[in-house]
């Protein structure tokens, strides 16, 4: 330990503590530093112990309370105490094996009530068991326990892989629920927009035909006063003539249009235009009887 004493003197170092005897009966404890002892008294300087912290790592298989077989790996964090070094020195032959024993009686009769869940919960509870009935038995030998830590919990490989399925099925059960709320909020949205479509296509058409039904009647009037002796009839007529070759023109001039068999001739033009004539009379008259 780096440490140097002969028969009249010796020297210990910083982090330890001297054990003095006399006549092989212990005397006193040697604080760090250079000391003088009578060998003609009997005097001499038994040990040295460290005061430094030390680390005992400790693995466990217990079993828990749903019968499933688990290593714990514990570390305890431990130190002589300086004023009792003497019981340390002389009550333990091996400190480490005692501390070993007594972690195993104080996890095998803890762990056992827990479930594997509750014992990766409440991980800290059994570190805190551990560390007080530690504290009481070790401290009448002179140790101190400073901290105990569960380092780690690992059950058997394949209950392992059990966990793992039942959580990635929960996942996947989870994110099937969120994939059906998404299509539904799409297909919703989907009718939604549909629906708006139609409403404005309508309005559309509504406005069209309103237009074209404003600028007829403009363009009637107009023909009318402009031409002295021409009925607002007339006009009409012409009128459609004159739509019914630019639809003959559009048929024509369309690339990819079908071969379309329709009459055609002056007299078609006007029965055409009596038939809207007339169904425009008969929903006048069928308006007018159901008022």
């Amino acid at each position: 330990m780096g440490n140097v004493w002969c028969v009249l003197c010796g020297c210990v170092d910083q982090a330890n503590v001297g054990v003095v005897e006399r006549w092989g009966r212990f005397e006193k404890l040697a604080q760090p530093g250079f000391h003088f002892f009578n060998p003609f008294a009997g005097e001499c300087l038994a040990g040295l112990l460290s005061t430094r912290i030390r680390s005992l790592d400790v693995r466990i298989e217990t079993k828990t309370k749903d019968n499933v077989f688990v290593q714990m790996l514990c570390s305890i964090q431990y130190r002589v105490i300086k004023e009792n070094a003497d019981d340390a020195f002389y009550e333990l032959q091996n400190p480490k094996e005692q501390i070993q024993a007594y972690v195993f009686d104080v996890v095998r009769a803890h762990v056992p009530r827990m479930t594997l869940d509750e014992l990766f919960e409440q991980k800290g509870d059994v570190a805190k068991t551990v560390l007080e009935e530690l504290e009481k038995v070790m401290g009448a030998y002179g140790y101190n326990i400073e901290h105990i830590l569960m380092v780690d919990i690992i059950p058997d490989a394949a209950v392992r892989k059990a966990m793992n399925e039942i959580n990635a099925a929960q996942r996947l059960q989870l994110a099937s629920v969120y994939k059906g709320e998404a299509e539904k909020i799409l297909q919703v949205k989907k009718a939604e927009a549909e629906a708006e479509a139609k409403y404005l296509g309508g309005v559309g058409v509504a406005k069209q035909r309103q237009a074209i039904t404003d600028g007829l009647r403009e363009n009637i009037m107009d023909f009318s006063n402009k031409v002295e002796g021409t009925s607002a009839k007339e006009v009409m007529d012409l009128i459609m003539v004159t739509q019914y070759f630019d639809t003959i023109k559009d048929l024509g001039n369309a690339s990819k249009n079908t071969t379309v068999f329709i009459p055609h001739g002056p007299g078609h033009v006007w029965d055409i235009g009596s038939q809207i004539r007339n169904g425009m009379m008969e929903a006048s008259s069928a308006q007018l009887n159901a008022e």
